[in-house]
């Protein structure tokens, strides 16, 4: 069988591949991440191919090289008007991307990146990028920093989790519930499926 390898650090990307049943390893990039386009969907899978494309040089310096894989790279961020909000630097930068965010919607891009390698070394290459639309009930100024001191902000594109306490103020999505949480996993599962069936008839 071929080796599935996820390119990220994300916990939230990990229990959702274990979710579906997907046997993987992890491993990091360690590059610093660079986009060169002002388009969503386009930065998203600028910034899943890179961290697979790390992974996979990491892969053929060592004695198994980066033979029989599949490698997963991925990357999600979330736009409000055309801005980037990234992950919170500190309490106050949340608060205020939170505040920008309650009684309206924005949009979450995830870009996923496939590598497929055979014997050979030689890749395909397989990029996407899902697009949801969250919309954020009213929040008072005091539920914003309730929230932000749960420190489930932290560490989250746009300053919060869909699948934490901040679930009680989503109102509603229109798209893959899942591609907010960090993976289009359905979109996934079929790709990785079609890899694999091909890669067993290949052998016969």
């Amino acid at each position: 069988m071929k080796r599935i390898i996820l390119a990220s650090a994300s916990p939230r990307r990990r229990e959702l591949l274990e979710q579906i049943g997907i046997k993987f390893e992890i491993r990091v990039s360690d590059r610093e991440e660079m986009f060169h386009s002002t388009i969503p969907e386009e930065i998203v899978r600028e910034l899943a191919l890179q961290k697979a494309e790390n992974v996979a040089e990491m892969l053929k310096k060592e004695e198994t090289g980066g033979q029989d894989c599949v490698i997963i790279g991925a990357d999600t961020i979330v736009v409000r008007d055309g801005k980037i909000l990234g992950k919170p630097g500190d309490d106050e930068e949340a608060f205020q991307m939170l505040r920008s965010l309650q009684g309206r919607d924005h949009q979450v891009f995830t870009g996923v990146a496939l590598l497929d390698f055979g014997e050979d070394g030689r890749g395909n290459v397989t990029l996407h990028a899902e697009e949801t639309k969250v919309f954020v009930d009213n929040m008072s100024d005091d539920e914003i920093r309730q929230y932000v001191k749960t420190g489930e902000c932290r560490d989250k594109a746009g300053a919060y989790g869909i699948q934490g306490r901040f679930a009680a103020y989503i109102s509603r999505i229109e798209g893959d519930y899942y591609n907010v949480v960090g993976l289009p996993v359905s979109y996934l599962y079929r790709q990785l499926r079609n890899i694999l069936i091909a890669f067993s008839e290949s052998l016969y």
